[in-house]
């Protein structure tokens, strides 16, 4: 795999206290994903999931618009009989369809056109916010391919089956209020609000127990990959291990004295 190079950094990172804002930068481009912003992407979540400082990630983009879905151009010719190869050393595939999952949640602002690999952004993070104006697409079959980052696993999950195929298999767009209606987003915010509501949302996740926090998703998806049974199997282990953290006694010293509590991620 070549080295992520660009002319300009595709994916901006700052670090906001305990989140980790990871933005789209190709605005001139509508935030399409050529190589280049995928291996970035894939950095950047590497470096959330690594950093005991980072509790939470807060994806957004640059411009008027998310993201216009793949540069075609670009990706086209590197697409090999195994697919694509986008993850480099040290980074975490953004869309988690190669068996390994980020252990701390995400979550999403979008606004403008929200297409095909944004959608699937979406669906493998954990709270998104949309602007009201917003419009998205999974159009995949409109260019003779599938969607290959998990829409085709976690759309009907999400949606229902029927809402998931009427958009899937016709690739039309829609708005907003559709997404929200069929629990693609969590809340639609007036236009230019949804940065500031979404990191509202990531700082109040980031301010619980990170421990925690990362024990319960870690336990919501086992539920979802392997079943109920396997997640019912680790909810006594995993209480007891947290009831042994310092981050434990600080909530319940919280709870009595009624004080803010100051976790540690320990």
């Amino acid at each position: 795999m070549q080295n992520p190079v660009s002319d300009q950094p595709r994916i901006i990172t700052e670090r906001r206290g305990h989140v980790f804002l990871i933005g789209f930068n190709r605005p001139e481009k509508r935030n399409a994903a050529d190589l280049a912003l995928l291996q970035q992407l894939a950095l950047a979540y590497g470096e959330l999931e690594r950093d005991p400082e980072l509790r939470v990630g807060l994806v957004y983009a640059v411009g008027d618009h998310f993201t216009a879905g793949l540069d075609l151009a670009d990706i086209g010719p590197r697409l090999g009989p195994d697919g694509l190869d986008m993850v480099p050393e040290g980074g975490i595939h953004p869309w988690q369809v190669d068996g390994r999952t980020l252990s701390k949640p995400v979550v999403m602002a979008v606004q403008g056109t929200c297409l095909t690999l944004g959608i699937e952004l979406m669906l493998a993070s954990d709270i998104s916010i949309a602007a009201e104006s917003s419009r998205f697409g999974q159009i995949e079959v409109a260019r003779g391919i599938l969607p290959f980052g998990g829409a085709t696993i976690r759309f009907p999950r999400a949606a229902g089956w029927g809402n998931a195929m009427r958009w899937i298999l016709t690739g039309d767009m829609f708005d907003a209020a559709e997404a929200h209606r069929i629990g693609l987003v969590q809340e639609v915010v007036p236009d230019g609000t949804q940065f500031e509501r979404a990191l509202e949302l990531a700082e109040r996740v980031a301010g619980q127990a990170p421990l925690a926090v990362q024990a319960t998703l870690a336990n919501a998806r086992t539920a979802v990959r392997d079943g109920d049974a396997a997640a019912e199997a680790q909810l006594q282990p995993a209480l007891a291990r947290l009831a042994g953290t310092e981050d434990s006694r600080i909530g319940m010293e919280s709870f009595l004295t009624r004080t803010p509590a100051a976790f540690v991620g320990r």
